[in-house]
């Protein structure tokens, strides 16, 4: 399925194109010209009297032309789980989903709660070619909740933000000097908002299904009183925070009253949580056993709504690989989590093709607006900018399946399921990295 990443060429021409920026609101046929690693011209009227000697040329074949994809939160394993994924599987599964940059999360073991491997990170990943790979810091000294981290000199290392991945900062007086702290170095505070002794034991969104299926239920409040604490704490101390994967409809109104009333707090959501919902459980489903788990459908509409008037800031993958041996077991044993990384394109073009967003605004979603979030110089097409690209199909349509992926991990929650939007060609730094092959 995937081809062999390709040399850099001088000169390409990408023509035949429709061209979409989000940032700048381009959305027009056209043609872009890369020169090495960097974007030199791109527009309308681009090669309109043909292309000139000298230039390879890609024939897009009216197909998009977009900046490559930029996903904030993922899983990659290694160091420490390379049995689960490594940088090279993952960087892989990555640009066949058309993601040029992705920033992974620091449960690795060793944790990246120190310099060097938030260096050996970025060094290994620079070396393998694929994504460019971005680390969070922890927040707190091996993720225990306890001791804060060095943040400012992670962030000097190269740590875009502060996260400790899949666990919540429990300590409000933890919590409260984290965001004191970062707030000093202007860095954010990324949360993971669960409040733990209320989520102890559970396994999926507590209700009705939960009750009928005799597993033990995650209250949606879990997740309501740790953004409502977080707001209270950002509000004190004038931190920045964000919160990871939102899922509930009471959350998704905290995080809009208080951006209304001009706090520093931002949001993500994650596919599955405005294409699913609890049902997928169905028969212990353990693919469909996430964290946070799937929530009611009256939620998930809350999500989609969420995205529609701007309260959820961007869409990320939570690329979480499981090995085989953790999800087949029963489900209130299995692991959470799911991977995401090829399927993150095709599952949020669902808000275009489901008339919620336009096409442009569904992209920005995953382009520009986690770009500019985290300071991150992707996500955008411009003159002099890297040529990270991706070329793609949003009609065409495809059925996940698990096996396919290219992903170490299989675990996929949209197994099985019919997508539209299919990555044709992903170039990072001029480069061809990823071309499907029918």
């Amino acid at each position: 399925m995937a081809g062999k990443a390709s040399q850099a060429l001088e000169r390409v021409a990408y023509i035949n194109a429709r061209l979409i920026d989000p940032a700048s609101g381009l959305d027009a046929k056209g043609a872009l010209l890369t020169d090495g690693e960097v974007i030199v011209d791109f527009g309308p009227h681009l090669f309109a009297d043909g292309v000139a000697e000298g230039i390879a040329t890609v024939d897009c074949q009216g197909h998009c032309l977009a900046p490559g994809l930029v996903d904030m939160r993922a899983q990659l394993r290694e160091p420490g789980d390379e049995h689960k994924g490594t940088l090279a599987s993952e960087g892989s599964s990555a640009t066949a989903g058309g993601i040029t940059s992705l920033v992974c999360l620091p449960n690795t073991q060793p944790v990246i709660d120190d310099m060097s491997v938030v260096e050996f990170v970025a060094r290994r990943a620079r070396l393998l070619g694929l994504a460019k790979v971005y680390p969070y810091g922890a927040v707190t000294k091996g993720l225990e909740g306890r001791e804060l981290a060095e943040m400012g000199m992670l962030a000097e290392a190269g740590a875009l933000a502060f996260t400790d991945a899949i666990k919540t900062v429990a300590d409000a007086q933890v919590m409260r000097r984290a965001l004191s702290y970062a707030a000093t170095y202007g860095l954010t505070i990324i949360e993971h908002p669960e409040e733990p002794s209320l989520a102890d034991g559970g396994v999926m969104n507590a209700g009705e299904t939960a009750t009928r299926l005799g597993l033990t239920g995650i209250p949606r409040q879990a997740e309501v009183i740790i953004v409502e604490r977080d707001i209270h704490l950002a509000e004190l101390t004038g931190g920045r925070i964000h919160f990871a994967h939102v899922s509930t409809a009471q959350a998704l109104d905290a995080v809009r009253r208080a951006k209304a009333r001009g706090l520093f707090v931002t949001c993500d959501t994650a596919p599955p949580y405005f294409a699913l919902n609890e049902n997928e459980v169905g028969d212990y489903r353990t693919f469909a056993k996430l964290s946070p788990p799937l929530r009611t459908e009256d939620d998930r509409k809350a999500v989609v709504e969420a995205l529609k008037d701007g309260t959820i800031d961007t869409v990320a993958s939570d690329h979480a690989p499981q090995d085989e041996d953790a999800k087949r077991l029963p489900f209130a044993q299995a692991a959470f989590g799911g991977v995401g990384l090829e399927t993150l394109l095709a599952v949020t073009l669902e808000l275009y093709h489901n008339a919620h967003l336009s096409l442009a605004e569904t992209l920005r979603l995953i382009t520009q607006a986690p770009a500019d979030l985290l300071g991150l110089p992707a996500g955008r097409l411009e003159k002099g900018a890297a040529a990270d690209l991706v070329v793609f199909d949003p009609d065409r349509g495809w059925k996940v399946d698990g096996d396919r992926l290219l992903s170490k991990s299989k675990n996929s929650p949209f197994d099985g399921r019919p997508v539209q939007g299919r990555v044709l060609r992903t170039v990072i730094d001029g480069r061809s990295v990823f071309q499907l092959e029918d």
